[in-house]
Formats: C-alpha cells, sequence, structure tokens
C-alpha cells in the first residue's frame, strides 16, 4: 500500500537558523585568522536583543559584535517595525576560554593524533532519488525557501515578503518506495502588513501558487516535474496573520534544526547539532565524513539508499565502529557488515584524517548554515576577513567538500563494481 513521508525546511531568516549563521559566521572568522582555533559558540536570539555564549581558544580577538550585526543585516532585518533590526539589536557576548580539561583530550604532540573533540554517534545517508542524492521531500521544502528568500531579495514579483518563514512537503511513495507524487505542499512567510486580512491571504496564496511554484518547478528534472498535479493540498500560511516573525515572534537558538539540517527525517541523526562547532567536534566533522563516505558509495552503484552511522569516545582517536545498513537495496555481493569493514580501508576517520580529507580547518561554514549542511553544490569562493586591527585578508575556500564525488573510483575498484 502507498504510504506518505513529509520533511520541512525553515528559511535564512527562521530564528533558529540566524542564530545558527551567527555562530557559523564566528567560527568563519576565527578559522581564517587562527586555523588551530578551537570554538564552541551558541547564539540566542529574542526581541531587540542577541546573546553569544560559549567557549574559544585562538590566537586572535574578534569583534564580535560587528560580525554578529553583519549576519543579521545580509539575511534582511533592516527595519525598525521588524522589532530585531541589525543596527539597533543589544548584542551581549558572554563568550569564554576553551575548558583545559577538554583540550587536553584533543591536542597532541602531532595533530595526527588529536583525539575527538567529544563522544558520541553520527549518521551520513544518501539515496538516489535526487541528482544530489537526498530525500526528496527535504530537497523541496529546501528549495521552496531558498527561492522565496531570492523572491524576497528581488523585490519585484512579490513586494511584501519578510526574512521568517517555513516550509513542507509531503510525497506519496509506491510500496517499493519510489515517489509517485506530491500530496501535499505547506508553506508559512512572513510578510508586511496588510489593511484587510482576507486580500492578504488571497495575494499571499496566489503569488505562492502561480509564482513560486514555477520557479521552483522549472528547476527540476521532467521526472520530478511531473509529481506535481492539479491535487496538491496547499497550506499557505494556514494560521492566517503572520506579520510578527522572526526573533520577535519566537527565540531562537543555535543548533535546534538538526533534521533539516541533515535528511529531514530520513535515516537516522545522532543528535548532535553541527553549527557553532569547529571540526574537532566530530559532531560536525563525522556527520559530514559518513555523508561524504554514503554518497560515494551510493554513486557508485554499491546501493541505492545507504545509512552510515559512526561513534567516537572524548580523547580517543580511533572511532569505536563503523555500521552500515543498505535498507536491503545492496547491489553487491557483501554484507552489511563486509560493507563497513571495506569503510576502514578506504576511509581515514580519525579527527584528523577527516579534517585533512574535507579541508575542515578553512572558514568554510557561514554558507552551511541555512538550506541544509548536505545535498549542496561543492564550489570554490573567495572570502575576505577583516580582524580589530583594520587588516583584511582574502583566501580561496572549497565549500561543502563533503558533497565531492571524488572517491567514486576507488569505491569501484574496491567493490569491483
Amino acid at each position: 500500500m502507498a504510504y506518505l513521508f513529509t520533511s520541512e525546511s525553515v528559511s535564512e531568516g527562521h530564528p533558529d537558523k540566524i542564530a545558527d549563521q551567527i555562530s557559523d559566521a564566528l567560527i568563519d572568522n576565527f578559522l581564517a585568522w587562527d586555523e588551530d582555533s578551537r570554538v564552541a559558540i551558541e547564539t540566542l536570539v529574542t526581541t531587540g536583543q542577541v546573546i553569544l555564549a560559549g567557549e574559544v581558544k585562538s590566537k586572535i580577538y574578534l569583534d564580535v559584535q560587528k560580525i554578529t550585526r553583519s549576519v543579521i543585516e545580509k539575511i534582511g532585518y533592516t527595519k525598525s517595525e521588524y522589532m530585531f533590526e541589525a543596527n539597533s539589536c543589544g548584542v551581549l557576548s558572554a563568550i569564554h576560554e576553551q575548558s583545559a580539561d577538554i583540550n587536553q583530550g584533543v591536542d597532541r604532540t602531532t595533530k595526527q593524533e588529536q583525539g575527538a573533540g567529544d563522544q558520541g554517534i553520527m549518521f551520513g545517508y544518501a539515496n538516489n532519488e535526487t541528482e544530489n542524492y537526498m530525500p526528496l521531500a527535504l530537497d523541496l521544502s529546501h528549495r521552496l525557501l531558498y527561492e522565496l528568500a531570492e523572491l524576497r531579495r528581488e523585490d519585484k514579483d512579490i513586494t511584501y515578503l519578510r526574512p521568517d518563514a517555513k516550509s513542507q512537503v509531503t510525497l506519496e511513495y509506491s510500496d517499493d518506495h519510489k515517489p509517485q507524487r506530491i500530496d501535499t505542499i505547506v508553506i508559512s512567510t512572513q510578510h508586511d502588513d496588510f489593511d484587510e486580512e482576507p486580500v492578504m491571504l488571497a495575494k499571499i496564496k496566489e503569488d505562492i501558487k502561480n509564482i513560486l511554484i514555477p520557479r521552483v518547478k522549472a528547476q527540476l528534472k521532467p521526472e520530478l516535474q511531473a509529481l506535481f498535479n492539479e491535487d496538491i493540498k496547499y497550506h499557505i500560511n494556514p494560521t492566517g496573520k503572520f506579520v510578527i516573525g522572526g526573533p520577535h515572534g519566537d527565540t531562537g537558538l543555535t543548533g535546534r534544526k538538526i533534521i533539516v539540517d541533515t535528511y529531514g527525517g530520513k535515516g537516522a541523526h545522532g543528535g548532535g547539532a553541527f553549527s557553532g562547532k569547529d571540526p574537532s567536534k566530530v559532531d560536525r566533522s563525522a556527520a559530514y565524513a559518513t555523508r561524504h563516505i554514503a554518497k560515494n558509495l551510493v554513486a557508485a552503484g554499491v546501493a541505492d539508499e545507504i545509512l552510515v552511522q559512526i561513534s567516537y569516545a572524548i580523547g580517543v582517536k580511533d572511532p569505536m565502529g563503523i555500521y552500515v545498513n543498505t535498507y536491503g537495496t545492496s547491489k553487491v555481493d557483501y554484507s552489511d557488515g563486509e560493507i563497513a569493514n571495506k569503510i576502514t580501508e578506504l576511509f581515514d576517520m580519525t579527527p584528523y584524517g577527516i579534517e585533512s580529507r574535507l579541508g575542515l580547518r578553512k572558514p568554510i561554514y557561514a554558507e552551511t548554515a541555512a538550506y541544509g549542511h548536505m545535498g549542496r553544490t561543492p564550489k570554490t569562493i573567495t572570502k575576505t576577513f577583516e580582524n580589530t586591527m583594520g587588516e583584511s585578508i582574502s583566501m580561496d575556500v572549497d565549500l561543502f567538500t563533503w558533497e565531492k564525488l571524488d572517491y567514486v573510483d576507488q569505491i569501484k575498484t574496491a567493490f569491483q563494481l
């Protein structure tokens, strides 16, 4: 019997995502000036206020207020009526030095012996539903909000949008787990006030269906465009008026959107957030590494769907173990346990090995903090950073290295594909 599966996303202007983006912008600035920085920063945003807290070990001193305000301005909180505005909000910093007890478990005489920055379990997942090997419901949810933000910035076809928004997509699957159609789309978007609420709601619904949806649909392959149909149930701003939003409408915290950040409820999640953490924290780096492994395995044809789990003990460099689940979709003459053993032969999963292989000691994290850490397009960009002395540096950095399909040939050789 057919079944339904749903994933959600939130926009860059959602309170939790504002917090994530501030935390990761601070990470980037520390790493730009001192790639050995150890950073764990949490951000709280609420009406007219930002609170920064966490631990840092670095050679550089940053103007955290200036960095925070620049992030808020870039997102689009630039008007006083939002009750949270880049130039006027308060920014309180309670950042202090990293615990020596934690640091001694990570640092070693050589970087190769670096221990894991925390204990925990991390998961990577991939399937072949989309070109980027991501679950389709989540991919569509992200696309809807990314395009909605583009429309807001263009300020041409839709002129009343504000930064806060959420989306949700429900797909119908066949018994053999193939997406058949889109059942439901939910979009709630913050907006300017209208004189008449019924007129406002009608206008927003019309614009979402006739402007946003066609723009997203046009980005997709024909077989995915076919999933859109006349029977889709739309819930657009289902509560009605959505003028009060952002941190004024709801407090935001770093790390509260971990399912949005990963696989939309498909696969599994170990529970650790990513944003605000330098790559010595395996919550982040090992989650990227397992995604890299899962994606390359699926792309190589090992299976149609793969989940990879890894676990660590704080201060210990070698993982406790690797687990693989191919959900019965394996295309090779190996058990899931044997596939896991092959992974240990192909990939160095020590913290230093992951950091080196994926280039994680670079300032690459601000771009991850909205619209998902996984399924993004690898690319090289130039970033510029300024310190408190007025000095600036520019550097080329490789974004989303864990999305590269650079191990496919090695995997095919290892599995005789």
